[in-house]
């Protein structure tokens, strides 16, 4: 497994496909407590006939290093992508990586040919009840903080032993990076720029995700110049739910060579 030096940090990343296939690379980036390997289906699909790209985020999987700010995890995938020696790609965001994803098409217009954000939002609205619930589950003990927020991160009649491997794995992530990203999250909000990011955008969201909830999502799609929205049967974890119906989704959407 390949790795990237930076920063204080090793990055472990995958970087499969031809070089000369089907269209500008597809990179695609997990979420909070996640690792690369969420992307498993996608990247067995579209490794056939494209570059594709992944990586664990610092902190996450088999990276080691300590996350911070999300626009300080973006740079993170743009170091990689200079690399690698990738300009124009596709960044495809699941939840945390969906907002690190807006923060590349802001920062870096010119390399983002189009924009994927899978279960994601621009700002994160909440009640006063449910801010006060959120910020009081951050004093509980940190392996009963993260269960909570991964088992219900499924929609319901998930199967209960795959959901405690999912809570198995995001426990191993180091309780200093699930902190700080939890928190980088909660802050994140650039619902007033997304109108600013002109490239065609697909927002692919799991209709039970009580998470980051669809009404969220799209308030968020109404901001986009240009957005295309598909609603799955799914909660918030769509690319292990439904990989093959997020697949069929990326499919359809990113261009491809005649």
């Amino acid at each position: 497994m390949p790795q990237l030096a930076l920063d204080g940090a090793a990055l472990t990343y995958d970087d499969e496909g031809p070089r000369d296939g089907d269209g500008v690379p597809l990179v695609f980036i997990h979420g909070w407590t996640a690792n690369r390997h969420r992307w498993d289906h996608q990247m067995a699909h579209f490794a056939t006939k494209r570059r594709v790209i992944r990586l664990d985020l610092r902190g996450h999987g088999e990276s080691d290093g300590s996350a911070r700010t999300i626009e300080e995890l973006a740079g993170d995938v743009i170091a990689l992508l200079d690399q690698l020696k990738v300009d124009r790609f596709i960044p495809v965001g699941h939840s945390m990586g969906g907002m690190i994803a807006q923060t590349l098409a802001l920062g870096h217009p010119e390399r983002i040919e189009r924009l994927v954000l899978v279960n994601s939002i621009s700002r994160m609205t909440y009640s006063r009840g449910r801010g006060l619930l959120m910020a009081a589950s951050t004093l509980a003990p940190f392996k009963l903080f993260v269960a909570a927020n991964i088992q219900r991160a499924f929609a319901p009649g998930y199967p209960r032993e795959e959901i405690r491997e999912y809570i198995r794995a995001s426990s191993a992530t180091p309780q200093e990076v699930v902190m700080t990203c939890y928190a980088a999250m909660r802050t994140f909000d650039v619902l007033d720029r997304v109108g600013e990011i002109r490239t065609p955008t697909l927002l692919v969201h799991g209709y039970h995700d009580i998470q980051l909830p669809v009404a969220q999502m799209l308030r968020m799609a109404k901001a986009f110049p240009d957005a295309l929205v598909r609603i799955v049967d799914a909660g918030h974890e769509l690319p292990v739910e439904k990989p093959a119906e997020l697949t069929a989704a990326l499919d359809s959407f990113v261009p491809h060579r005649a």
